[in-house]
Parts: structure tokens; sequence; C-alpha cells
């Protein structure tokens, strides 16, 4: 126990339990590194929060930020009660339920290939506009017209923004309603969770600003960004809010992005609520949402190897991205989803943990906080030290 001269003692607020100090530690350790950084961290084993952080000037535990592209977990797990009901069918063609999208060599593309980065749909020739993301049915309409970048199922890349546009347009086509309001009543509401995919304006006053860091440039040049015209090009026209290519302002600091909750990087939330989600995702909070097919069939590898757009390593699940090489997040069993500005949020079967994170500012140049990598793998030692 620290002692009142501890100099550590108010580096970190909140609460971890017994043989978790170890993770405290780590966290705290990263805090004072830089006197800029601000986190909050979640960790749940089963049902039982064992970690629950936040430290520097940034956060503080009630606050609630934009995670980008962790969106995408929350999204799946929506999605994923329409595949656990049989209403979806990940090995179906695309086109049974949505019978415009079976043009231009895309009639036999399946559910499974479309939100695994396989269809080659990262965008539309000219680019989509916020209006036509924020109201996908419209971006869903241009991407049914458009010829894949490459022949479906020949190779992957990462879909930004479209893949949240796929799972919206299909949800709407099954069910008759907004993915956005299918997560609320069917994930958010009844587990109380703290994380949103659209968020309401009484929570508004929770919200901090995602901050840029010092270090980041007013305008990355255009070999760093490919937007003159190399296929990593797509995936910064989209969404655009002018007619020039270039990086797009599009994001959670936005209030109209906040309010409508694009599928693929609007969401929400705190940590808490991300540990939360996947603490439900694994059946630990309330009624299960998954059962174990659903979970095995969406977080099985489907595609690994160099992304054709980040010109990167990943590895995809259906929607779920999973640990590999580059971003050992989780053990074999680990599923979830990382964001542009460093945030991360995963389920670990193999522990029965749940991870979030969420850091301010973000980080550069994007995708998993190489703190957070670190913070996970503290938790999984302490976890196999208090096992021994």
């Amino acid at each position: 126990m620290r002692g009142a001269g501890d100099h550590r003692a108010a580096v970190s607020r909140g609460r971890v339990a017994p043989g978790f100090e170890p993770v405290r530690e780590a966290f705290e350790t990263q805090l004072l590194a830089d006197s800029s950084h601000s986190a909050q961290l979640a960790v749940y084993w089963r049902d039982e929060p064992v970690v629950d952080l936040v430290g520097g000037p940034g956060l503080d535990a009630e606050s609630i930020t934009g995670v980008f592209s962790v969106t995408k977990g929350a999204a799946a797990l929506a999605l994923g009660t329409q595949v656990r009901s049989g209403a979806i069918d990940l090995d179906e063609r695309v086109g049974y339920y949505w019978p415009e999208f079976a043009q231009r060599g895309k009639g036999e593309v399946t559910v499974r290939q479309l939100l695994s980065h396989q269809a080659g749909l990262v965008s539309v020739d000219g680019g989509l506009t916020t209006a036509e993301v924020l109201d996908s049915r419209q971006a869903a309409a241009k991407l049914a017209a458009q010829r894949p970048a490459w022949r479906p199922g020949s190779t992957f890349g990462y879909h930004g923004v479209t893949l949240g546009i796929f799972m919206e347009e299909l949800l709407r086509r099954v069910t008759g309603v907004t993915l956005q309001e299918l997560y609320a009543s069917e994930v958010r509401a009844p587990r109380q969770i703290d994380f949103h995919v659209g968020l309401p304006e009484s929570e508004e006053r929770r919200y901090r600003p995602l901050l840029l860091p010092a270090t980041a440039q007013a305008e990355p040049s255009d070999e760093e960004w490919g937007i003159k015209d190399g296929l990593t090009s797509m995936i910064y026209r989209v969404p655009k809010r002018s007619g020039a290519p270039g990086r797009s302002d599009f994001g959670p600091n936005d209030r109209d992005v906040r309010a409508g909750g694009p599928a693929a990087i609007g969401g929400v939330g705190s940590a808490h609520g991300l540990a939360r989600l996947y603490a439900a995702a694994q059946g630990f909070i309330g009624e299960p949402l998954l059962d174990d097919e659903t979970i095995g069939e969406m977080s099985q590898q489907q595609v690994w190897g160099q992304d054709r757009i980040l010109c990167q390593e990943m590895c995809f699940g259906v929607v779920f991205q999973r640990p590999h090489p580059r971003v050992p997040f989780g053990s074999y069993h680990a599923f979830g989803h990382d964001g542009a500005g460093g945030a991360l949020a995963f389920a670990d079967p193999l522990y029965e943990m749940s991870f979030g994170y969420i850091p301010n500012p973000i980080v550069a140049p994007g995708g998993a906080d190489p703190r957070a990598i670190h913070l996970s793998a503290v938790t999984r030692r302490t976890m196999r030290a208090l096992w021994d």
C-alpha cells in the first residue's frame, strides 16, 4: 500500500482488484513518462471489473470520447445478434439481402467476404461525402453501383469507412431498423454499457474532445497519405468535405458524427464501457449476447498478410481484428478492434478477460497505441501469476 508521501500516489485514479497492482504500476509508469498523456484503462475478468483506472490532464472517470474504428467491434456485435438468430448467413451472397449490390462483378460476393475487407469497395469513384456517410443509404447506393478495385476474394484491403456502411445496410435490409437502433436496444441498454453508437444529446456534457499529438503535422505530405493516385489513396478520400482530395477531418469531434454514430468510426464511450461490452460479448454480462458458435464464426481468421490498402501486415476475422506478430494485443483466442486514435478494445476468451483502453491525445500514425499492447501483456502476465 502506498504511503502518504509516495510521489506516485496521485498519478492515477480508480481501483484495481487485489493482485492486479502490477497493472496499475505499468499504467502509472506510462503517465509519468509523458506529462501530456492521458488514458483510461479497464479490464474485466468474467463479470468482475478488476482494473478501472484513469490518469492525466485530458480525461477523468466520467469522461467519454471518440474511438474511431474501435466502433467496428461494437457494430459487429450488433450484427452478430442476427448471425446468431439465423437472419444473416455469412456464406450467403450479399445480393440475396441487398439485390442492388449484385452488379458490376459483385454477384458472387458473400457476406463473409464483404465483412472481411475482401470486396474491393474501399470507396467509390469521386469519393463519398460526409452527408452520404451520415445517411448511409446514400453511400450504400453508390457502393452498390461501384465496380470493385480488385476481383473480390483475390486479396484484402482495409475498408476503413465503407465496412460500417455495409453493416448498416445489411441490418437495415434484414431487420428494418438501423444498426444504431439495434445496438442501443439489443446490446447497450439491457446491459448498461457506457459506449454509444450514436451519442444522445443528454450525454454531450461528458464528451472530451480528442486532441492531436504535439508532434502532428498540420498537413501530411502526399507521400505519407498516398493521396495522388495510388490504391492507398482510396481510404483517405472517405469521406471528404470538399472537392479536393486530402486528409479528412471527419471524426467524433464533430457533433454530427457523434450523434449519427456511423458504424465504422462514430462510436463514443469510456474504456470501462468498452471492457464491459466485450464482457457481454463473452456472455458474462446479462443475457448471453452471442453463442459460442457465432463467436467462433465471426472471430475466426479470414485473412492475414499484406493489407492491399494499408501496405502492412493485418489480420481479420469477420469485422474483428485478430492478434498477429505486428500487433500482439492478446492470445490466439482474442478478438476486437483498435482505432485510428490509439484506442483498443477486445475480448480474450483464453483468459476470460475483456479489455478497454482510450488515450488522449491520439497517437500517430494510428492504430493500437503500443502502450495498450504493453498493458495487455502485463495484465495477462498478472493473471497467469495469480493462477499459478
